[in-house]
Parts: C-alpha cells; sequence; structure tokens
C-alpha cells in the first residue's frame, strides 16, 4: 500500500496541470489541501472541451487531492454538467434507492437534497447507506444563495483516524445496520425510493441489494440492512469512514419531532433509524463524538455562480449548510462501485 501511495504522491508535480498555460492551479486558502482549484487563465475556455483527453490526469489530480474545484470556465448549465461527467467517467448513474427527496433536472443530473433551506445536512459520503455507491460526484452552482449555502467537505481519511479507536474497533466489527419505513406520511414513499410501483421489481431489487423487506399493509413496507462502517478505497488502499449512521439515527432529528414519532409511531416504526450490525443501540454519545470529528475536519469555501465540484465520492465526504435567497445546486454520480466484503470485519478480511 505504500509503494501505491508514493507512486500517486510522485506523479503529483508530473500531472500538473498548470504547464498548459490555459489553467493555472491553487487553493482556497494557502496549505490547505482540500479542494484544489483550477482556473482558466482566459476568459472563454469551455471545460468540456478543455478535459478531451485528460481523463488521465484528472483522475490522478483526484486521487492526489479528493476534490477538485473547477472555477471560472464557461459551462452552460446542467445539460453540459453531464456531458462534462461523461468526459470524465465511463458510467454516469441514474439515483437508486433513494434517501431524501431529489428532482431529476435533465438526463441524469438531479437537484441537490431538497430540504428546507433552514436545515443543515450532516456531511457524509454518496449513498454509503448501501452497499453500492458512486465512486465521484459532481456539484454545479447554477444559482447561489444570497447568505450561507455552502457545501462543507472533509477528508474520509482522517475522520476515520481521529475517531476514538474503540468507537472505530467496535463499528468494524459489526457493521451498520439501517431500518427504513416507507409509506405516504413517513419518510419518503417506497415508490420514490425503488423509482418503480411494481413490488416485484422492489423484491428484486432487494434480494439482490441484501436487503430484508417485510410489506406492511398495502402502502408501508420496512426495509432491514447491514452495510459496512469503514472502507478500503480501491486504488489508495487507504481506510475510510464510510457510513451514515449518524444521519439514520433517531438522534439527529430535532427534539419535538423526535419525542413526537416516537409516541405516535414507537421505535420501530421510525422513518428511519440505525444499529449496530448485531441490532444493539448506538449510543447517543457515540453520534456525537463522531459528528464532532466531522466539525472539526470541515472545509468550506463560498459558492460562486458556474463552480463545478468534483469529489472523489469515498475519500471525501459533503454537507450542506443553510441558507437564505435563491440556491441551485444540482448533481451528477458516476462509476459505482460494490464491495460486499466490505461487510466483513476488518480482522477477518486481513487474517
Amino acid at each position: 500500500m505504500s509503494g501505491l501511495r508514493a507512486r500517486i504522491s510522485g506523479r503529483r508535480r508530473g500531472v500538473s496541470l498548470s504547464a498548459a498555460e490555459s489553467v493555472r492551479e491553487s487553493r482556497i486558502k494557502p496549505l490547505q489541501k482540500l479542494p484544489l482549484v483550477l482556473e482558466p487563465v482566459g476568459d472563454d475556455v469551455n471545460l468540456i472541451a478543455w478535459v478531451k483527453g485528460r481523463r488521465e490526469q484528472i483522475e490522478e489530480l483526484l486521487l492526489a487531492n479528493g476534490g477538485i474545484l473547477f472555477r471560472g470556465f464557461r459551462l452552460g448549465g446542467p445539460a453540459e454538467l453531464e456531458r462534462f461527467v461523461r468526459e470524465l467517467s465511463d458510467e454516469v448513474l441514474d439515483y437508486t434507492y433513494r434517501s431524501t427527496p431529489r428532482s431529476e433536472v435533465t438526463g441524469k443530473i438531479y437537484t441537490s437534497t431538497e430540504y428546507p433551506a433552514d436545515q443543515s445536512i450532516p456531511m457524509h459520503n454518496e449513498m454509503s447507506y448501501s452497499r453500492s455507491w458512486p465512486r465521484k460526484i459532481w456539484f454545479y452552482a447554477a444559482d447561489v444563495a444570497e447568505t450561507g449555502g455552502a457545501t462543507p467537505i472533509a477528508d474520509s481519511r482522517q475522520v476515520y483516524q481521529q475517531i476514538d479507536k474503540s468507537i472505530r474497533d467496535n463499528f468494524n466489527a459489526k457493521g451498520v445496520l439501517y431500518v427504513r419505513n416507507y409509506g405516504r406520511h413517513l419518510d419518503l414513499p417506497w415508490q420514490n425510493v425503488f423509482q418503480t410501483e411494481d413490488r416485484s421489481e422492489v423484491e428484486a431489487f432487494c434480494h439482490k441489494a441484501g436487503i430484508e423487506l417485510e410489506w406492511r399493509g398495502r402502502s408501508q413496507l420496512r426495509t432491514r440492512q447491514l452495510c459496512q462502517a469503514t472502507a478500503t478505497h480501491p486504488q489508495t488502499g487507504e481506510d475510510l469512514w464510510f457510513n451514515q449512521a449518524h444521519l439514520f439515527h433517531v438522534s439527529s432529528l430535532d427534539r419535538e419531532t423526535r419525542e413526537l414519532l416516537l409516541q405516535e409511531l414507537g421505535e420501530e416504526g421510525l422513518p428511519r433509524n440505525s444499529y449496530y450490525g448485531d441490532g444493539s443501540p448506538i449510543e447517543v454519545e457515540v453520534i456525537r463524538d463522531i459528528l464532532e470529528v466531522y466539525r472539526r475536519n470541515a472545509v468550506t469555501f463560498a459558492w460562486r455562480r458556474g463552480d463545478t465540484l468534483m469529489l472523489d465520492n469515498m475519500l471525501i465526504a459533503h454537507g450542506r449548510e443553510p441558507f437564505s435567497g435563491q440556491r441551485k445546486v444540482v448533481v451528477g454520480m458516476a462509476d459505482a462501485w460494490t464491495k460486499d466484503s466490505l461487510l466483513a470485519p476488518r480482522a477477518q478480511r486481513r487474517a
């Protein structure tokens, strides 16, 4: 693993794009590695045209930095974002097995999570609540908020290292169990989550994905899925904190909503919750410790209209700060990765 890291680090200077003279590299803040900023020297550089033939260079820069902010380029909206994504990936993904409300903008480009503007979204790796996720994710700022609305990001390697070892070991040994209840007045309806009205299609998807399901009446569904708590990056070999236990956990709800739902539905009926993989409850103080590590590692920057942020979705987590005014950030995802062996305890994998 150290040899691979050295090769990636050693190629960093070799793949510098500044030598092309049409683009310069910089940082949001001095000495702050994340993200790398690429900006055109001229005023009229088309981003799609510029990246043609540079996929390998961009890939190596992404591995070295975790995230790249393309700033000041000409990109004509969400439809061109999808073209840009296709230039840099083999497979643009649909948003399937959904956990948050989103709308299709065009093709395979979606709105970012449609939560109320006054709510924050904790940092997370996209779809790390499942056994399959996008390796890469893009955010395009079609419009920026009047105030707030930043997309904080954090390095999943640092989060892994800084989480208390006893917490890490416990999660590694047990994994994370996600329990979801879908229905008209709960979370998202299952028709939205699975993008179908056909129960047999839902059952086939769940069987393939290792999801236990239980139909409850005509309109409700409950699922349970055991997933990884941590992961190993397939290219760098680095250990990563990679789950959404803190987002699904009942403690993520505000107190009033939490007490109301528990009173009316009971713990088993909550729209969503997370447990250790053996079904035992995750302690609230553990969730708080995890959130604090994310907070300490957060990197933020103010969006500019036309910014495009590309992240390695395994290396870098992302979130959203509250905002006011009109904010339109759209999302594209690519290059699915599925690895059921991540469910095995780390000690067994290395035995």
